[in-house]
């Protein structure tokens, strides 16, 4: 989580002699008197002059929002979709940190996050980290360390514990400072391997971004006597079941939190990173009746491994998971037929985690929705809309949009060209990041708005 009053603090001793840092601080200063718009400018002149030393100061920059800087080109649309304005549109969605107008797109129980300001300090963080990235060797000045309190001014970031019978763990909780007992939404986080609940939540800046827009954000905590490289065991037959291993810690740690906070049951989501986007999966799949929708960041599909060693067989591209299989085997139909929208980001030089995985996930899902129960008659378009954009100074991706037959988007597919094994658009002040991707976190709760848990 990049922290802007911890840039201040740290490079004010090296102002003087570094030009650079003297006009993040500059920024910095800005920022926190909520002149965003001088901030902002400032530092896009400042991007300026690193690419082109022998622009001045003065020189005003085009396209003062954008991060996307080509259009982006369809390639393909779904036939017969009738898909709502929101998702139609040729340009990059979105195509700066600005909220995005959900109230003219038409929702199942149009639910929202509370909108954030046109220009946020997420914006303005993220600038700077652009900065930074020029001059590598500048971060170790400038950039705060990692593991550092990831709470944000304002919020508080608390920890808790969860026990039922003989199973338990730790989690920390982020709790908005704009929380006053509303029925708000919540995020339920879970961390790769090698990974803590801190580190996580400084590279994804997810409580920023709850602070922001307004939600809570729950990081279950993974414990060495479970697996001594602190990976969820998405590859174990006895965790990748409904009410019983880790995903039924995970869901009694999410039922705790909704329960005790009184937030909002209809939008509850999951995500993960690597092991814990596999297990973010399983937790949609198995607990369809707890989460609206679903975000896997390098991960696998469900059951795509029963042991260690087909584990390591999955993450090298083998492993089918549920492809194939028949309904008997899909757990969530014995509770409930709704289906759970699914965002997909891979990157495409992920040597850790095959990114041929992302597809099969894709296709699982797909398959899971067009066979449902003999009530289901809709089946999913698998042809679909397909965007390829390219983030300024970092890397292209390929967006794939799948949507139902009402035209309502239920699968995103995101994979990014030239990444490896790391969250996309991530903070450098946590590990397994890449900061020249597409903004995962903010993608994934633009997705994750739109979808609100319904009885479908």
């Amino acid at each position: 989580m990049v922290n802007i009053s911890t840039y201040q603090a740290s490079i004010e001793s090296k102002m003087m002699e570094n030009p650079i840092l003297a006009k993040i601080a500059q920024a910095t200063e800005l920022t926190q008197a909520g002149r965003l718009k001088e901030a902002t400018q400032l530092i896009q002149r400042t991007l300026q002059n690193l690419k082109d030393p022998s622009t001045t100061d003065e020189v005003a920059v085009a396209g003062t929002d954008e991060i996307i800087d080509v259009t982006a080109v369809v390639i393909d649309e779904p036939i017969n979709s009738t898909a709502h304005p929101g998702q139609t549109r040729t340009e990059p969605t979105p195509a700066s940190s600005e909220a995005v107008d959900f109230k003219e797109q038409p929702r199942r129980e149009a639910t929202e996050f509370p909108q954030s300001p046109k220009k946020s300090s997420i914006a303005i963080s993220e600038q700077l980290n652009s900065i930074l990235n020029f001059f590598p060797q500048l971060k170790s000045q400038a950039q705060p360390a990692k593991n550092s309190d990831p709470q944000t001014k304002g919020g508080q970031f608390i920890e808790g514990y969860y026990t039922k019978g003989t199973q338990s763990r730790s989690y920390k909780l982020y709790i908005p400072g704009g929380y006053t007992g509303q029925a708000l939404p919540v995020v339920v986080m879970l961390h790769g391997c090698n990974q803590s609940v801190d580190d996580f939540a400084n590279g994804t800046r997810m409580n920023l971004w709850a602070e922001e827009e307004l939600f809570f954000v729950v990081y279950p905590a993974q414990e060495k006597k479970a697996n001594g490289s602190l990976c969820w065991n998405w590859f174990n037959n006895s965790d990748q079941q409904r009410g019983r291993g880790e995903p039924s810690i995970i869901a009694g740690i999410t039922e705790q939190v909704v329960s005790t906070y009184n937030l909002d049951q209809t939008r509850v989501y999951v995500s993960g990173m690597s092991a814990g986007g596999a297990m973010a999966g399983i937790m949609g799949i198995c607990y369809p009746d707890v989460y609206a929708a679903v975000g896997i960041h390098s991960g696998l599909p469900y059951r795509a491994a029963g042991d260690l060693q087909g584990a390591f067989a999955a993450m090298r591209g083998g492993g089918n998971g549920l492809l194939g299989h028949t309904d008997e085997n899909l757990p969530h139909l014995n509770v409930n037929t709704r289906f759970v929208p699914i965002i997909v980001f891979h990157g495409d030089r992920d040597s850790t985690v095959h990114p041929v995985n992302s597809e099969k996930i894709i296709a699982q899902w797909a398959l899971i929705h067009s066979q449902g129960n003999s009530s289901r008659s809709e089946k999913i378009l698998l042809r679909p809309k397909v965007l390829r954009e390219r983030v300024k100074n970092g890397h292209a991706y390929t967006r794939s949009i799948y949507h139902d037959l009402n035209g309502y988007p239920i699968m995103e597919r995101w994979l990014v060209h030239g990444s490896g094994h790391g969250w996309s658009g991530g903070s450098a002040s946590g590990s397994f990041t890449d900061v020249q991707g597409p903004n995962a976190s903010r993608e994934m709760l633009r997705f994750f708005k739109e979808q609100t848990k319904t009885s479908k």
